[in-house]
């Protein structure tokens, strides 16, 4: 009874057994929500995805035609920068290579180069440029293409822009180059580029990225020569691509596609373009990250080069002239071989060659001598390589032109056995030409 009576149960064994299940209640209550909110995220994100490409494919034609209105805007004056004093042509290689190194290392967008270079060729037609200042303008450029493209985290600074000039320039003189560039192009930076079109040509078709990595590499090929500076940057995409499936064995698309409107004198020009890439492009596009396309490339072209050597090594097929049988009209026709003369088990003897030789020449005199004493009439021992008969037996029958070729053989053949100088065995690859 005692026992009973001070027995108390302890109640911290419910307390805690009830926070244990409304802790576990708590955390799925809060994981269930979580999975709403993810859910409700990707719905979101799946409408706006939607309601985005319906927009894209309705104002599609209004954009490519304000970009195409910016692309004739924003085109550099090749005739202005062909005036400049200091800087010349052939500095250009040394700072585009410059710059793709300096973009490369900084991780940017492609969009940036290509605005970069175009900002810089802008700069060029319309301000003198001095030689010890080139530099310092393409670093401007490419400073002003990342803050308008790329992330914040991305764009380079000041200070990684002077350490890459080896300390050139001044800290100050990175931000006067800056704020000169964009007062001279009245702070218009928005230009449509290449790789813009280029996204604009493929929208429709299915993702190949190694045809649009070959098309960039031949595109940052082309920002190294004069010739496409002043080339619109939508023919320059259109071109590139056609140019790339080419070397791809890509099908082109559709006549009504508007990547299939490209311009066939851009294209060749920059085919002749693509055998002496810049070391620092082709180190580029040889990476896993951009399909090895400098690889392919090289490829395609080592193996064109071998085609048109054994083009040019290979002599023409002539195609054979078909001879018509003669008829027995007096004429320029050849006459052409009998039946009867092929019905021979095994045709006519070649005549033996007279060899070209002064003592043979003079003991067939005194054979001439010898029958003539004798009352033979003479014989003429010897015969050309490739007798022909005489003008008055060409157009004989057949009969009649056997018969005296058999005559002539066997007189050749008496006269021989009197000569023992003479051969009288069939030369290696001779054949008679005479009537046969």
């Amino acid at each position: 009874m005692d026992y009973h009576r001070n027995y108390r149960p302890c109640p911290t064994f419910f307390v805690e057994e009830d926070y244990g299940m409304e802790s576990r209640i708590r955390q799925e209550r809060q994981a269930k929500q979580e999975h709403d909110k993810q859910m409700a995220r990707e719905r979101q994100y799946v409408m706006a995805d939607e309601l985005s490409n319906l927009t894209s494919e309705q104002l599609r034609d209004d954009v490519l035609s304000h970009m195409l209105e910016m692309d004739n805007q924003t085109l550099p004056d090749v005739e202005s920068i062909d005036i400049q004093t200091e800087i010349q042509w052939f500095m250009r290689p040394y700072l585009l290579d410059f710059l793709i190194e300096a973009h490369t290392a900084f991780q940017l967008l492609p969009s940036t180069l290509f605005l970069a270079i175009n900002l810089l060729d802008r700069y060029c037609s319309k301000r003198v440029v001095y030689k010890r200042h080139y530099q310092l303008v393409g670093c401007a450029a490419l400073l002003i293409a990342a803050k308008y493209n790329d992330k914040k985290d991305r764009v380079p600074t000041i200070k990684e822009l002077k350490s890459m000039c080896c300390s050139l320039y001044d800290d100050d003189m990175f931000t006067q180059m800056e704020w000169h560039v964009l007062q001279t192009l009245g702070w218009s930076i928005g230009h449509p580029t290449v790789d813009a079109f280029l996204q604009h040509a493929v929208l429709d078709d299915a993702y190949d990225p190694e045809v649009e990595h070959m098309a960039l590499y031949i595109l940052e090929i082309a920002l190294f020569h004069r010739d496409f500076v002043a080339k619109l940057s939508s023919e320059l995409a259109r071109a590139a691509l056609a140019l790339s499936r080419c070397i791809l064995n890509r099908p082109q698309p559709r006549h009504t596609h508007w990547s299939s409107q490209y311009d066939s004198m851009t294209l060749v020009a920059l085919s002749q373009q693509l055998h002496q890439p810049s070391t620092v492009v082709a180190r580029k596009y040889a990476s896993a990250h951009y399909s090895r396309v400098s690889k392919v490339m090289e490829h395609f072209l080592n193996r064109q080069a071998s085609l048109a050597t054994y083009a040019r090594c290979t002599p023409p097929v002539e195609t054979p002239i078909e001879s018509k049988p003669y008829n027995g009209e007096i004429g320029l026709a050849t006459p052409q071989k009998s039946q009867q003369l092929t019905a021979i088990p095994h045709g006519y003897l070649t005549p033996p060659i007279t060899p070209d030789n002064e003592a043979l020449v003079h003991a067939h005199a005194q054979m001439a001598n010898h029958d003539m004493t004798r009352g033979i009439p003479s014989v003429h021992h010897g015969c050309s390589p490739s007798p022909a008969p005489s003008a008055e037996m060409q157009y004989m029958n057949s009969e009649a032109y056997q018969q005296q070729q058999e005559a002539m053989y066997m007189a050749q053949q008496a006269a021989l056995q009197q000569f023992p100088m003479a051969p009288t065995h069939m030369g290696m690859g001779q054949t008679y030409q005479g009537g046969m």
